[in-house]
């Protein structure tokens, strides 16, 4: 019975479902700008959030939206969301912050620049290969944003 036990109360991390939520792409000059022989300057903004589904079940989402213009003209936009469903259970409560801000959306980023590349692609554009994402760096970097924030208003 100790054993049961014990094994419950094992760290657990699960992937229960990766999925785009979302996905829409936008060529707002077409045809003509088909015809732009110019590289277009490529605007890439990224976001994470993460949603409680029920106990020990999380939803981790990473909103991304890519801007290629030349010159002032839109050539195309891609706004792609990448999700996933992860089941933690007996993670420690200082843990379990930084698994659902780095580690999830790390194991989310490839799929997400695949679709993004994907659709470029699909839509008669070059592959858009996203940059890697230290997720670890933001993660530090909201914290300690958090943390001056937090220190501000105590002033």
């Amino acid at each position: 019975m100790t054993e049961a036990v014990q094994e419950n109360s094992q760290p657990m991390f699960n992937i229960e479902k990766l999925y785009v939520r979302d996905l829409s792409l936008e060529i707002p000059h077409a045809p003509h700008i088909f015809l732009e022989r110019e590289n277009p300057q490529i605007e890439v903004q990224l976001n994470t959030e993460t949603a409680t589904i029920e106990a020990d079940v999380y939803e981790v989402m990473i909103t991304t939206t890519v801007t290629a213009k030349v010159g002032e003209k839109v050539m195309f936009l891609i706004e792609a969301k990448q999700a996933g469903i992860f089941r933690l259970s007996n993670l420690p409560k200082e843990d379990m912050e930084s698994v659902l801000a780095v580690m999830c959306p790390s194991i989310l980023f490839p799929y997400l620049r695949e679709v993004v590349s994907n659709v470029a692609v699909r839509a008669g554009f070059s592959p858009v290969m996203l940059n890697p994402v230290n997720f670890e760096m933001l993660y530090q970097q909201h914290k300690q944003e958090q943390a001056q924030a937090a220190a501000a208003t105590t002033h």
